[in-house]
């Protein structure tokens, strides 16, 4: 009976390394209360506490901004609402801003502002900027002065019947009902679907009630991944041509396709053949 008794063992604790729920004595300690009363408590410190089990720490913010860039994709961005809905979306593609040098970033020549300040405060804050003045972007700030991974585009998981009432609401006029793909496929527009304004600006992704990140199953490899330029810049020299924006090869939720790149890769033995 011995071996099949480490087998048994060695199973259990497999399984809670991989399961995304806390430790069992974590559990036990999380709704007890100091009298031994087991009622759940419901002190926002406690909600944060257990919401914290399986989300994403400080550490996984704490890295170079182009891998940081690359390692959200297949990570999941997750938003409660205030009714207590929660949004789930994968991310698929982003974009790296590398601070001073980078003359397409925010903090080009290490300039900090009122508005950029996000970027220069610890991994994992919120920055969060409106363009045209009507729509806004969601970024993530990385290690390096001023750098910052900017969320381009989700696959929606969850609550996506909340993400089309929050997109519709910022469309003007009738407009025909929006379909899966077209919800999260832009910064704006993941912006408009997750209800996220300038409100989150500067926000603590390790740390917020309504706003968090948690592990993807299936993270993508090396070949599954797009480099090429970013979008929407305009001439800001070499840094135009840079490969700084990232994206899940095949994922029809990407906002835009990068054909010839892949193209290439495919032509230099990058993809697999799957």
């Amino acid at each position: 009976t011995m071996p099949r008794k480490r087998k048994l063992l060695a199973q259990l604790s497999a399984l809670q390394s991989h399961s995304s729920l806390p430790p069992f004595d974590a559990l036990e300690n999380l709704n007890v209360t100091p009298d031994g009363d087991s009622s759940p408590k419901s002190s926002k410190y406690f909600a944060i506490e257990k919401k914290n089990s399986s989300q994403l720490e400080a550490d996984f913010f704490n890295q170079p901004c182009i891998s940081l860039a690359k390692s959200f994709l297949g990570q999941i961005l997750v938003r409660k609402l205030p009714d207590g809905r929660e949004l789930w979306g994968r991310i698929v593609e982003t974009e790296a801003y590398l601070g001073g040098e980078d003359e397409a970033s925010h903090s080009k020549g290490g300039k900090q502002t009122q508005r950029n300040a996000a970027m220069f405060m610890k991994p994992g804050t919120l920055y969060v900027y409106q363009i045209y003045g009507i729509h806004f972007c969601m970024n993530v700030s990385s290690q390096g002065e001023g750098a910052a991974v900017l969320l381009r585009s989700l696959e929606p998981l969850q609550g996506l019947e909340a993400m089309r009432e929050l997109r519709s609401a910022s469309r003007k006029g009738p407009t025909k009902p929006l379909k899966d793909w077209q919800l999260c496929n832009g910064p704006s527009k993941l912006c408009q679907a997750f209800g996220i304004d300038k409100a989150f600006d500067q926000r603590d992704l390790t740390q917020d009630a309504t706003i968090w990140m948690l592990p993807g199953h299936d993270l993508p490899g090396e070949q599954d991944v797009v480099a090429t330029t970013r979008i929407g810049i305009g001439n800001r020299g070499e840094w135009t041509q840079k490969h700084l924006r990232f994206y899940l090869r095949g994922n029809k939720f990407v906002s835009v396709v990068d054909k010839k790149m892949e193209r290439e890769m495919a032509a230099m033995g990058h993809f697999s053949c799957s």
